[in-house]
């Protein structure tokens, strides 16, 4: 298994790669453009990666677990961001399915957002060890943490 500082990188680097393909598209045409840009992008890595394992753990795919836990430290390694600055004041957008309620209750967003970053680590601490009962039970944990966030501020 790679170091967590190479899964952290190769998230980062992820990231990186689509705030770059977005400016070479001409799209941050601001800076509210810009934090809704890098907030769906985040949020992408993370659909992402908790797409892969839930197929994973259905049965949609064939389970691997070298494959679970990669996805497991990336979507560590994505919540470690500090996806704050993504949802500036004015930032209510068209192109985005975030509610009003975030900046209305931004301290319970950012509560629910910590509820994700510690469930994603914990979720990434069981995937080195294969159990699928407790892979099952962390990654409904951290899917939880998600949805909380989705029913109260998204679209």
């Amino acid at each position: 298994m790679k170091s967590k500082k190479k899964r952290l990188a190769r998230a980062v680097g992820l990231v990186s790669v689509i705030g770059a393909s977005l400016a070479a598209n001409g799209v941050m045409a601001d800076a509210i453009e810009r934090a809704v840009d890098y907030r769906q992008g985040v949020m992408n890595v993370f659909g992402w990666n908790m797409k892969a394992m839930g197929d994973m753990m259905k049965g949609k795919v064939a389970f691997d677990q070298e494959a679970f836990a990669n996805h497991a430290n990336d979507l560590a390694a994505a919540a470690r961001l500090n996806l704050m600055p993504g949802f500036p004041e004015d930032s209510e957008s068209d192109e985005s399915d975030a509610l009003p309620e975030i900046w209305m209750e931004f301290d319970d967003f950012e509560g629910k957002y910590r509820d994700l970053r510690m469930r994603s680590k914990a979720l990434s601490g069981v995937a080195e060890s294969g159990d699928k009962a407790k892979l099952g039970e962390a990654l409904d944990k951290t899917g939880k943490a998600c949805k909380a966030c989705h029913k109260k501020f998204k679209n």
